[in-house]
């Protein structure tokens, strides 16, 4: 016991297994210096963190506050929509990266949101975990975590993308300070996409897509957003195609109702019916019973009147 004492005295503190049911809690690791490919191999589906890769360093994207989930879902739901009537793009989410090679620098970002054109040369395959081409637009969803994410979102990326070739940049900025949105001029150079109106954005990547920049806050209705004209042109069919299934399930629930009712009504006839049939049995076992008291007086008057007359001697025959 001694000799196991004095061994533990000099067993050196980092080699000593201490155990614990606490869970150990994941620390950022934003600005370690990696390679790329232990980016890849590391940390590009990190379980705890989000992260993108600047060049050898690692970059947190910071999670998102609820108004800006908010405004990131309804952007979503109408692009959706969009382009359910209008297949010329897809749309790419839950982390997916593209890898981003300039001639000063090479970074591997994650946009919230990316949209492939159709005619893009490059599309995503089934077992892709990245997109190996440009995507044609960019959307990032703000986050005020801290000045790093944002000027990452509007100045670095920006940039990045516009090098690139990312055909138009939105910038979705819950405290609406930052919000914009870029298109790239004829010489590469992103410009801000002017707003019809003041207030409507036009995407031209996307022809015929549209949006006000006010109802990113509003966030209204499908169904008002089908008598809104800046809406109206994609969201219609889909308005109609489902009113046309919510209209032929109101009939067969009508129909289904007609034939109830139909058949409570035969129903309620054969009842009916029966009851007559009924009382009609019963009158007619009555008559039946009054013809048989009749019958049966008529016999016993007859028995008295030959009782009577056989004591007078009057012959009867029966």
């Amino acid at each position: 016991m001694e000799a196991l004492q004095t061994r533990n005295e000099y067993t050196p503190v980092e080699n000593r297994k201490i155990e614990t049911d606490e869970p150990i809690e994941e620390l950022s690791e934003d600005g370690l210096y990696v390679s790329e490919d232990e980016y890849q191999d590391k940390y590009y589906e990190h379980l705890d963190f989000n992260y993108e890769w600047n060049n050898g360093y690692l970059e947190e994207k910071p999670a998102k506050d609820f108004d800006a989930s908010l405004i990131y879902q309804w952007f979503f739901m109408l692009l959706t929509h969009f382009l359910e009537i209008n297949p010329i793009a897809i749309m790419m989410n839950l982390k997916m990266g593209f890898r981003l090679a300039m001639l000063s620098k090479t970074t591997i970002r994650k946009p919230d949101l990316g949209v492939i054109l159709t005619n893009n040369i490059i599309q995503p395959k089934g077992k892709d975990c990245t997109f190996k081409g440009i995507f044609d637009i960019c959307i990032e969803s703000l986050s005020h975590a801290n000045k790093n994410a944002v000027a990452r979102d509007t100045i670095s990326k920006k940039r990045e993308y516009e090098i690139i070739g990312v055909k138009e940049y939105y910038i979705l900025d819950a405290w609406q300070e930052k919000t914009a949105f870029y298109k790239r001029n004829k010489r590469g150079d992103y410009t801000s996409i002017r707003p019809i109106r003041q207030d409507i954005i036009r995407s031209e990547a996307l022809p015929g897509f549209q949006f006000r920049i006010s109802d990113l806050y509003k966030q209204p209705s499908l169904l008002s957003m089908t008598e809104d004209k800046v809406y109206q042109e994609f969201l219609m069919p889909y308005y109609q195609q489902e009113r046309q299934l919510k209209n032929e399930a109101e009939k067969r629930t009508e129909q289904e109702r007609k034939l109830k009712i139909k058949a409570e009504k035969r129903a309620e006839q054969e009842y009916k019916l029966k009851i007559e049939e009924r009382k009609l049995k019963i009158k007619a076992e009555k008559c039946a019973e009054q013809e048989r008291q009749l019958r049966d007086m008529a016999t016993e008057r007859a028995e008295r009147m030959a009782a009577k007359l056989r004591k007078l001697g009057v012959l009867v025959e029966d």
